[in-house]
């Protein structure tokens, strides 16, 4: 539940905010904040919500960079945000994490599509997951404002106040960022999410090596496929990557190479991902080379080459 307030906000317009160096800047400076459909999503169920100017007030924080420090874990988002008065404020925004029962059921079926895995291994959330947490009755995204706790310990006591407003939009620009902290929030992080859909689809847990000297080793004994002699002193990775091999028959080896683990969609979906997708995993550089604005200038050369040719 939200905390409102029925007070008339006349800390609305509480002074100027202080100046902050080094602090957590959106990194669009007009226009809509959010560049992925899922960032755009979220700032969208939140505008839809009529809030009204604070988040206004809030997104020329964010663009201001008054936002110190967010930190997102399973079922809370903290920041702190630096308004008029000399100490920042503490901002909180709590949203129910998932269950165990729940995420099992929503593994299940992204391990059953290997384009969900694909996409989710390369960085990208698919448009259909919003649906498959639908389906499972676990909304990804809040419904009503009510599945939200915010509190700020500013004088303003309307909620939301333009501090947390402020910390939404960098929200939103994080999980632009990060994906998977979007579904950390609700539960689940990259590792697990991952491993678990690796081991859901190949039928074996994720195993980690006993020690530094059995890093490279093979830990499956078994008979080399037919044509495919192992060499008599491992090579590094060779075990690992031999290990999940299929073992097939040498008389059904060749007919069943080329068959997908799982049954593709008719026709056959296709893998597609955002030119600036590395861009936006590895985030700004230093200013000595040229920080966010070399970031830009090389986000818009990636549109250029990712256009179709003439």
């Amino acid at each position: 539940m939200t905390e409102q307030s029925t007070g008339s906000g006349r800390f609305a317009d509480y002074g100027r905010p202080r100046k902050v160096d080094g602090g957590l800047r959106a990194r669009t400076a007009r226009g809509s904040i959010g560049a992925s459909w899922w960032s755009r999503r979220f700032v969208d169920v939140l505008e839809s919500f009529a809030l009204g100017t604070r988040l206004t007030r809030g997104r020329a924080y964010a663009r201001a960079g008054q936002v110190l420090s967010l930190e997102v874990a399973p079922g809370l988002v903290t920041a702190v945000v630096q308004g008029s008065r000399p100490k920042p404020y503490q901002v909180t925004v709590r949203l129910h994490p998932y269950p165990e029962p729940v995420w099992t059921g929503i593994e299940t079926v992204l391990a059953g599509q290997a384009l969900f895995s694909a996409q989710l291994l390369a960085g990208d959330l698919p448009p259909e997951l919003e649906r498959v947490f639908a389906e499972a009755d676990a909304p990804l995204f809040p419904s009503v404002i009510d599945d939200l706790t915010m509190r700020c310990n500013c004088p303003d006591f309307a909620v939301p106040c333009k501090h947390l407003a402020a910390s939404f939009y960098l929200l939103a620009e994080a999980f632009d960022a990060d994906p998977f902290q979007l579904l950390h929030w609700r539960g689940r992080t990259r590792a697990e999410l991952l491993d678990r859909l690796r081991e859901l689809r190949t039928g074996h847990p994720s195993v980690e090596p006993v020690g530094p000297s059995d890093e490279y080793a093979d830990p499956v004994p078994a008979e080399p496929l037919p044509g495919l002699e192992r060499p008599a002193v491992p090579v590094a990775g060779a075990g690992l990557a031999l290990a999940d091999l299929p073992d097939l028959a040498p008389a059904t080896a060749v007919d069943r190479y080329w068959q997908p683990p799982v049954p593709l969609p008719d026709p056959v979906p296709i893998l597609a991902t955002e030119p600036d997708l590395l861009l936006r995993q590895l985030g700004a550089p230093g200013a000595p080379i040229g920080g966010p604005g070399l970031v830009e200038r090389l986000r818009r050369a990636y549109d250029r080459f990712g256009q179709p040719a003439p």
